[in-house]
């Protein structure tokens, strides 16, 4: 493709899970943030900020609009990345309404890390549910049967989400799995009276569509595996803020501050209501450069989608016809992860890096389920995207037969 052309002939990106490659245009606004109006967003009156400001406001409005959420229901925040939105906001939850917190066993560590550290700081338990093959989150039954780690909570109690506040991720990171039942649980988590975050890092470059209209409290994700610069992004509904105390407060959030008061932008103008989780100056440069990769994403044709599948199912083929290659999951997809019995991944990830193919090896920062639960050795994991060639594929198969 054009569009990853700086891409020559003799490499091979297949760790878009990571972080994608960007499109050229992405980088052109970028350079143009920072050539024509570099400036602080919502601070100044100069012509640079007012540009800065429409692009920016732009750039929210894109992300609502792929999302199909209505801007009077929700609002975006730029952070620095999916685990830093998902700390975030558990660290200013009132811990008054929460009773338990729950994740699910296939997460990366961002969210497992992180509900963990909740539950110790506020003495709950925490609640460790068990995922089905298709990826669905098991949330009906006794907790012995849907649940891996109970927190302490006795098996024959039924599963119920009062005080709860769950997270958990719609697409998994090492093999694509998709929460199946996304609508089913945030209507299930919110008729209980819980608080429910989505993890959608791995799902927004190739399905965002399976978040259209979620009413989930929180979608957390990650500018940068969608083609856009490094950066994080918060989208949450307006009436999550009343039940957040805010303790992570700086310049751009407040209206006035006197000696032992301040009052929060946020609550005082509607219009500012993602100062909320805006503490500080922003990367304006990557926001302007994400609304540009957002339009980039709504525009990939059939031929690109059907470019990236045909792909996806030629080396998942590929690897699945080799006797001592172990795949995991049984669906194509393109983040697919693998080993390769009696040879070390690591050993053949940098084999394949010498030989042009970038890729990824370990557990992918889902330690717990790979290792512990799995007991999987280390893995490789391609991940493909649109800037995939289907060339690329070939290289890879010759790489792999090689070595």
């Amino acid at each position: 493709m054009k569009d990853f052309e700086y891409l020559s002939e003799k490499e091979v990106y297949l760790d878009a899970a990571c972080q994608s490659l960007r499109p050229k245009c992405v980088v052109e606004a970028l350079n143009d943030y920072y050539f024509r109006h570099n400036s602080c967003g919502e601070r100044v009156k100069y012509a640079w900020g007012e540009e800065t400001d429409r692009l920016v406001e732009g750039a929210r409005g894109k992300i609502l609009k792929l999302l199909k959420l209505k801007e009077k229901e929700y609002f975006v925040s730029f952070t620095l990345n999916t685990t830093y939105g998902i700390n975030l906001i558990l660290n200013e939850i009132k811990p008054e309404l929460v009773t338990k917190v729950v994740t699910s066993e296939i997460e990366h560590n961002s969210p497992f890390l992180a509900t963990m550290a909740m539950a110790r700081r506020l003495g709950v338990p925490r609640l460790v549910l068990r995922r089905e093959e298709s990826g669905a989150l098991m949330i009906e039954g006794e907790l012995g049967e849907i649940a891996r780690d109970l927190g302490g909570m006795e098996p024959e109690v039924e599963m119920d989400f009062r005080g709860a506040v769950v997270v958990v991720n719609c697409a998994a990171n090492f093999d694509g799995r998709q929460l199946v039942n996304l609508k089913e649980v945030v209507k299930r988590v919110h008729k209980d009276g819980g608080i429910i975050i989505i993890d959608a890092a791995q799902a927004m470059a190739h399905a965002h569509e399976m978040l259209e209209k979620t009413e989930a409290d929180a979608i957390c994700f990650s500018a940068h595996k969608m083609y856009a610069p490094s950066l994080g992004v918060i989208v949450a509904r307006r009436d999550l803020i009343p039940k957040l105390e805010m303790n992570f407060l700086g310049g751009g959030m407040v209206d006035d501050v006197r000696a032992t008061e301040y009052d929060l932008s946020a609550l005082g103008n509607a219009e500012h209501v993602h100062t909320i989780f805006e503490a500080g100056l922003q990367a304006w440069g990557e926001i302007v450069g994400l609304g540009v990769a957002v339009d980039w994403l709504s525009k990939r044709t059939k031929a690109d989608k059907q470019r990236l599948e045909k792909c996806t199912r030629e080396l998942d083929g590929f690897l699945r016809a080799k006797e001592k290659v172990r795949m995991v999951g049984d669906e194509a997809n393109p983040t697919m992860s693998f080993y390769v019995e009696g040879v070390d991944s690591h050993l053949l990830g940098k084999a394949l890096g010498a030989s042009g193919v970038m890729t990824r090896t370990g557990y992918f920062c889902v330690h717990y389920y790979l290792d512990k639960v799995l007991g999987l050795p280390p893995l490789v994991r391609f991940s493909l995207s649109y800037a995939t060639r289907e060339e690329d594929v070939e290289r890879v198969k010759e790489a792999m037969k090689k070595i």
